[in-house]
């Protein structure tokens, strides 16, 4: 018989107990089958899944291939589309449409009167009064050409201030062009620096795990490595940072994902010093524009003067009452007694005198530009010449000789690190050395106006 207690607690009798357990363990078992089977149906699943995957082609995505544009490239995309070129050819037309202003002539005047014509006194008619009146100013012949010649020496200066922005924009994407090539060098040699210290640290660790080196060597060897790697990282972002530039000169219309080619070591023939000074004489678009100032100064002046006798004005009218028809012819004009025109005269004459003084000032600037740019060329030639041949070529020898030494144990890891550090060193001054050739070539070919007269496609 099954005891019961008072506890609230229900004591399973010992058969029920015993069935309990027996039914717990088959539950259990068959939870464990289950689990199993499953496992199994999963894995099997994820072999087919994974057979599948391997027998069927997989989607391959189309590598974007980036646009390489070179300078001579760059150079049409950029002016076809820089907002500041644009607004010079616009004031070039609106200037050109300034000299059909000034040939304009004067339109003529008409006047028309009407009345009534009241008879006060004894056998005279009444009746409607008529008359008109047709007027012309004729202009002073001396003032009008003045005009024409001073708007169309604007047109001039306004053609020659788009050939300034031309020249200078072109000049402007080229040097941009090479400092991103200077960047994208020091980036080659910084990539090649960090390369040749990293097989160095390599053959240090193992000198230094195997008892034959310090371990400064390896501290000394990491450090390189990181300010190497930090030299790296600079150039190439600031190589970047170039590309945005001349995307903004642009105004954002350069292809997406282009990328800057050239060789920042190309040296072109560049004239002797006598036609340098020729071209810049006679094709310098400041020059020109000066020139075209001056001569409408002088228009100006000659309008000055002239304004005090402005022309004469012919005049007809015309009445008609009941009884006469009148008919009057009369020219009137305007004497110089209270205004005689002298402020305009002498504003115009200093006008003219502050132009000539432009001129003359920036033909003796020009020349001496000339120089210094002739003499910066010929120093960075002759710098990189000594590079080239000389320093480079020392600083390769001494390297191998103190990584012929180091592997001897003869040297240790910091004449190793000296010898790259000064091989870097000469490489950055050849680099440098050209693009300051390529800066004073630039220099010289806007100041001559080679890019003056290039039109955007």
């Amino acid at each position: 018989m099954p005891q019961w207690t008072s506890s609230p607690l229900r004591v399973v009798p010992p058969r029920q107990s015993i069935r309990f357990r027996t039914d717990y363990r088959k539950i259990l078992f068959y939870g464990f089958l289950a689990v199993g089977a499953s496992y199994l149906n999963n894995a099997s699943a994820t072999s087919s899944l994974a057979s599948m995957a391997a027998s069927s082609p997989g989607v391959v995505k189309p590598a974007t291939t980036p646009i390489n544009l070179s300078i001579d490239q760059l150079v049409p995309l950029i002016m076809a589309n820089n907002p500041n070129l644009r607004v010079s050819l616009m004031a070039q037309t609106a200037a050109r449409a300034g000299i059909t202003s000034a040939q304009a002539f004067y339109n003529p005047r008409i006047e028309m009167t009407r009345g009534t014509n009241t008879a006060r006194l004894a056998g005279t008619n009444t009746g409607p009064v008529q008359a008109w009146a047709v007027s012309q100013f004729i202009e002073n012949p001396a003032v009008r050409n003045a005009r024409i010649d001073a708007a169309r020496a604007f047109e001039k200066e306004s053609g020659h201030q788009a050939r300034i922005t031309r020249n200078e924009l072109v000049a402007q994407v080229r040097l941009w062009a090479y400092q991103g090539l200077l960047h994208q060098a020091q980036s080659v040699a910084a990539a090649e620096a960090v390369q040749l210290l990293e097989q160095v640290r390599e053959r240090v660790r193992v000198r230094v795990e195997s008892g034959e080196a310090a371990r400064y060597e390896i501290i000394k060897a990491d450090a390189e490595i990181i300010n190497a790697r930090e030299r790296l990282l600079t150039s190439s972002l600031m190589a970047e940072q170039i590309l945005i530039e001349l995307n903004r000169l642009a105004a954002g219309h350069l292809p997406a994902g282009w990328a800057l080619t050239g060789d920042l070591g190309e040296d072109l023939e560049v004239s002797s010093l006598m036609q340098i000074q020729q071209q810049v004489r006679e094709h310098n678009p400041e020059l020109a524009a000066l020139q075209a100032q001056v001569l409408q100064s002088q228009a100006l002046l000659r309008s000055a003067q002239g304004s005090r006798w402005p022309g004469l004005e012919l005049r007809y009218s015309q009445m008609r009452d009941p009884e006469v028809r009148q008919g009057q012819l009369s020219v009137g004009v305007q004497i110089p007694f209270m205004d005689t025109r002298s402020g305009p005269i002498a504003q115009a004459s200093a006008e003219l005198q502050r132009a000539e003084a432009r001129l003359e000032g920036r033909q003796a600037e020009l020349q001496q530009q000339i120089l210094v740019l002739s003499k910066s060329l010929e120093i960075a030639r002759l710098r990189i010449e000594a590079l080239s041949q000389g320093s480079v070529r020392e600083a390769e020898a001494a390297l191998r000789v103190a990584q012929a030494a180091y592997r001897f144990g003869e040297r240790g890891i910091l004449d190793v690190l000296d010898a790259q550090r000064v091989l870097r060193s000469v490489r950055a001054d050849l680099i440098d050395a050209r693009y300051q050739l390529q800066v004073a070539r630039i220099a010289l070919e806007q100041l001559m106006g080679q890019h003056a007269n290039n039109t955007p496609s």
